[in-house]
This record gives structure tokens, C-alpha cells and sequence, in this order.
């Protein structure tokens, strides 16, 4: 696939997001889409690469959390008890973004800044998307 390759990024409600060139990537690595692009973003390595075991137990961690709620509610339990775990769910879940967002700024901004141009604008302004998309929840 070459740079003509485009993205349509949903959001969690089933929008979509934006169009997005799938090709672009952070710290100009590969230009040519793999797997991971093709499932909504560029080509690693990412910011987060380094920390992927610890993303992937701390993902599983939360999904679990998932399951209990979908339990507690088959189990019919207290409501506010329910509510206590979504509460829990939801905190590890926005504390997994952060972390996330933080290394994408540390390692994807970072890098386009360095190189300036077009590219620093665009990793600015995706930057600036996600961060209004975390507020909004």
C-alpha cells in the first residue's frame, strides 16, 4: 500500500472521528502500512512499543474488571455496588490513556516537533484531538 492509504479513526459511540492519511507515521519510520496501521493508525514502532507487555497485563487487568461488571449485573447485585466497579473500571481505563498519551507526546510529538514542517502540525493537532476526546468522557 503507498502514502494514499486513508484511515477512518470511531469513536467509542460508533462515529467517526476523522480521515486520516494511515501512512504517516511517528518518528518517520516505515512509510509503508502494516497490521497495526491498517487497523486505524501508522506504522510502529510507537511511543508506547517499549511498554507493551505492561499496556497488554494492565489491558487484561481492566477487561477483567469488565467481566465482573457483566457478572455482577447476571448475578443481579446491588446497584450502587455496580456502579462502585463501573467507577473503578472507568479510573483504570482514563489512567491507561494518560499513560498512553504521554508517551505518544514524549516519543511521536517529540520526534515530528524535531523534524518541524507539516508533520509537527499534524502530530500537534492529533495531540490536541485526543485530548479534547478524554475530556469529553
Amino acid at each position: 500500500m503507498t502514502a494514499a492509504t486513508q484511515v477512518t479513526v470511531s469513536r467509542a459511540d460508533g462515529a467517526h472521528d476523522q480521515t486520516r492519511d494511515a501512512t504517516s507515521s511517528c518518528a518517520g519510520h516505515a512509510s509503508e502500512v502494516t497490521g497495526d496501521a491498517a487497523a486505524g493508525g501508522p506504522p510502529g514502532p510507537h511511543g508506547y512499543t517499549k511498554q507493551r507487555d505492561q499496556h497488554l497485563k494492565r489491558l487484561r487487568r481492566i477487561e477483567g474488571q469488565i467481566r465482573g461488571l457483566q457478572r455482577m449485573v447476571d448475578e443481579d447485585v446491588y446497584c450502587i455496588d455496580i456502579l462502585t466497579q463501573v467507577s473503578a473500571s472507568t479510573k483504570a481505563l482514563q489512567s491507561f490513556a494518560l499513560q498512553l498519551l504521554e508517551e505518544h507526546l514524549r516519543h511521536c510529538v517529540a520526534d515530528a516537533a524535531v523534524r518541524g514542517g507539516e508533520e509537527a502540525d499534524t502530530k500537534v493537532a492529533e495531540a490536541t484531538a485526543a485530548i479534547a476526546r478524554l475530556l469529553r468522557t
